[in-house]
């Protein structure tokens, strides 16, 4: 009898250990899936709702927002005026992405593509277009996938949008054979351009400009999600990755600008805010130790997520085209 008790005692905690098992496995696989729902899903994905309460200071933020109205007010005089078209390419995947070309000298090859941030819109690259146009830019400042007038449910975090960014290069190539191409790419746009560094690019492509982009989706939704979660990489961030895989075509690890950037054969230019909590400061001397090209670093003293153009907008594109009129 008391051999056959312990038997059964036995038996139930195994099936007890097996239920608590699988009941900790499907947890496992709705919270991966909530965060991929929350974090790349166009519907539910906002910049806002992601990002880390600033700490930048009082007088910094008051700066930024100071030449923040200015520049509007003057962006928004020379999209009155630019000669604007709006156009579409469907990706490799059937979506049709929408950008706006400004044709603001047509005896200029110089091109810029101006490559916007996570749940932004190509609107929100104007202010930078602006400065590349009184230079003698032509621009191409696309909506990314999943973002403005372009179709898509899911975010490419960059690692889709690579792709998306090679077709507007093909465009712009296709029309000015002879163009000279910079892409310049703000927050997810830094990481997107990078990413697209990695690639094979026709001998158009001159240089590239990443303003505070990450190393790598990984490491970046491994920030967001002990600060806005509080939980560890294992294991919801790992079967998030798996289930991101499935729903968006690619996982956290593949999608790394980092490892783009060591295969770069395009002169890069790093540019970050000291005080960026968002993408972390410390990420923009990682990628810059890895580049293997020309390269140079700008980190703006007391600047927060894409801050840096806003803090001093005359030196940050002093900087800008000092680097890149190099090639």
């Amino acid at each position: 009898m008391k051999s056959g008790t312990k038997k059964n005692k036995g038996t139930v905690v195994k099936r007890i250990l097996i239920i608590i098992a699988a009941v900790l496995v499907i947890l496992d696989i709705i919270a991966g899936n909530y965060l991929v729902s929350f974090a790349l899903m166009r519907s539910s994905a906002s910049g806002v709702d992601v990002a880390p309460e600033p700490v930048t200071t009082k007088d910094t933020q008051d700066k930024v927002d100071e030449v923040w109205k200015s520049i509007s007010s003057l962006t928004d005089e020379w999209v009155e005026s630019a000669e604007k078209e709006t156009v579409s390419l469907t990706s490799k995947d059937g979506l049709k992405l929408v950008g706006d070309v400004f044709n603001t000298d047509k005896s200029s090859h110089k091109w810029l593509i101006a490559v916007h941030g996570y749940t932004s819109k190509r609107q929100h690259m104007y202010p930078y277009a602006r400065y590349y146009a009184k230079r003698g830019y032509n621009v191409v400042a696309p909506d990314n996938r999943a973002h403005g007038e372009s179709e898509g449910k899911m975010l490419g975090m960059g690692w889709l949008d690579k792709d998306d960014i090679k077709l507007w290069i093909d465009y712009i190539v296709n029309i000015d054979p002879e163009a000279e191409i910079v892409l310049h790419g703000v927050s997810m746009g830094g990481a997107t351009v990078m990413m697209v560094s990695g690639e094979e690019l026709p001998a158009n492509v001159k240089a590239i400009v990443d303003d505070c982009g990450y190393t790598s989706v990984w490491d970046e939704f491994t920030d967001e999600a002990r600060y806005l979660f509080h939980i560890p990489q294992f294991p919801i961030l790992h079967t998030a990755s798996l289930i991101s895989k499935l729903r968006a075509g690619y996982t956290f690890w593949e999608a790394s600008a980092i490892d783009q950037v060591r295969k770069t054969k395009i002169p890069i230019m790093f540019i970050h805010g000291s005080k960026d909590n968002f993408v972390n400061a410390d990420m923009v001397y990682e990628l810059y130790d890895a580049c293997p090209t020309q390269k140079d670093i700008y980190v703006v003293e007391g600047a927060g997520h894409g801050q840096a153009m806003y803090l001093d907008p005359d030196l940050y594109f002093e900087k800008v085209f000092n680097f890149i009129d190099l090639f």
